[in-house]
């Protein structure tokens, strides 16, 4: 650390001095995921009394779960990348990089939008929140800004670190405010909890304004200033980050050497024909079930096509979307492995295990507290909303009801829980390092120091806070 940076915070300090202690010792994430295999393996074996061939078989049956999920996230991560890049669209965000004069405000700016996108749709927050972090960083080293870019690329996470849960694509929310759902049919709850009881009730709408304000103060205080600040180019080399990238379309137009099939690959009005009728599709959902529409397929085949359409050219569009799929490695590789770990938590019984531990010493006043460390804990785990929710919302729901605590209460607790530990698991994080192009170790450091600072406010507001 520089001893002439006399004017430094303590959790400035604090957050460095981790940031450096992450980058030294964090594996990597496909090394977290195998450490986390073995250790919730002899967690099952130990405790829930299944054998250790069982556990095996648990963790492979588990391993093929998350195929479709894969996919998806492939999806998320390749469309929004390529339609993020398009010149015209770069150049919109790029001016939303020029706003702020300081590092501390660059990385205000990006965890405010991140977040605020988070509670709209996860997965727009994920691919956005990680492409505008990196264009920030971009415009800070052109402005010769001190912006600390591995929390600006925390910043760009956030979204999945605190605000998701609690927004309109929130898997525990959503699900017990589905017809039919599972936990009534377990006769776990009578009736639909509406999204009014969940939401936008006013519980749910003021912690996650309450938050958003902290955790931005957070942001201000930990980020480094000064010769601490380590640029973009620290992390990327420069001369990768301003690469030039074609328009779609401009550079691949038709001349009168090509043949007739390179003139149908970039036709203009095939491509402009298939992009406005997959926007009308996407129009027509939205049209017909409202905000009810907004899923990740919906999300994914709206950027599919609004890239298209935007590159008008189909060749060039292609091409652009081969460029991204090197990025999407990771997620092939590691969503397995943790599908795995979360067949060994459910089936062996573990995860409702601990979930019965920790809710055996709530009272109706430390129920929302106990809920949230539930959450956080067994995501750690299973870093799967969906999924975890189906395995802890039976024990928290039964344990809400005999408490006198009303179901959306329990569920938006637990909700901020499932959410909060993503600051640890790198799981979740595996888009936005490949699109910032920074190790985990590298930003986890800072992520761990906003989990951490985060603790304290979330256990005394959900203590104190009325439903």
């Amino acid at each position: 650390m520089s001893a002439g940076n006399t004017d430094e915070t303590s959790l400035e300090r604090i957050g460095y001095r981790l940031s450096a202690w992450v980058e030294r010792w964090m594996p990597s994430p496909f090394l977290f995921a195998l450490i986390l295999s073995y250790v919730v393996f002899l967690a099952g074996v130990g405790l829930t009394g299944s054998g250790p061939v069982e556990m095996v078989g648990f963790w492979y049956d588990g391993f093929w779960a998350f195929l479709t999920f894969s996919m998806q996230m492939v999806l998320i991560l390749m469309t929004g990348f390529v339609v993020a890049y398009h010149p015209r669209i770069n150049a919109g965000i790029r001016r939303l990089t020029e706003i702020p004069n300081t590092g501390k405000q660059a990385v205000v700016l990006v965890g405010l939008l991140t977040m605020l996108l988070g509670w709209v749709h996860w997965g727009l927050s994920l691919i956005l929140g990680a492409i505008f972090a990196r264009e920030m960083g971009k415009t800070a080293h052109e402005n010769d800004i001190d912006a600390h870019y591995p929390v600006l690329c925390v910043a760009g996470y956030l979204g999945l670190g605190l605000t998701w849960h609690w927004g309109l694509s929130g898997s525990a929310p959503l699900l017990l405010a589905t017809e039919g759902n599972e936990f009534i049919q377990q006769g776990v709850i009578d009736v639909v909890v509406s999204a009014s009881e969940t939401i936008f009730h006013p519980y749910g709408l003021i912690l996650t304004g309450l938050s958003i304000a902290y955790a931005l103060v957070v942001l201000y205080v930990i980020t480094p200033t000064g010769d601490q600040a380590r640029g973009i180019t620290h992390y990327i080399p420069e001369d990768d980050l301003f690469e030039s990238a074609s328009d779609g379309g401009v550079e691949a137009t038709a001349t009168s050497k090509q043949v007739p099939a390179e003139r149908i690959n970039h036709s203009r009005v095939l491509g402009g024909i298939i992009g406005l009728t997959g926007i009308a599709l996407v129009a027509s959902q939205f049209v017909q079930s409202g905000i009810d529409a907004l899923g990740l397929n919906i999300v994914n085949f709206g950027f599919l096509t609004i890239g298209i359409f935007i590159y008008m050219d189909p060749q060039t569009y292609r091409e652009k979307f081969g460029e991204a799929a090197t990025a999407a490695s990771g997620i092939v590789l590691l969503f397995p492995f943790f599908a795995g770990i979360q067949g060994m938590m459910a089936t062996s019984g573990l995860a409702q295990l601990m979930a019965n531990a920790l809710i055996s010493v709530s009272s109706p006043q430390t129920f929302p507290v106990i809920a949230w460390l539930t959450g956080a804990t067994v995501n750690i785990f299973a870093p799967s909303g969906g999924g975890e929710w189906i395995i802890l919302g039976p024990p928290i729901l039964e344990a809400a009801q005999n408490l006198g605590v009303p179901a959306g209460q329990a569920t938006m607790a637990y909700a901020v829980g499932d959410a909060h530990t993503n600051l640890l698991n790198p799981f979740w994080a595996l888009p936005l390092l490949a699109i910032t192009r920074i190790k985990a170790r590298e930003m986890f450091g800072y992520a761990i120091a906003m989990m951490l600072a985060l603790t304290p406010f979330l256990a005394v507001v959900l203590f104190v806070l009325p439903y």
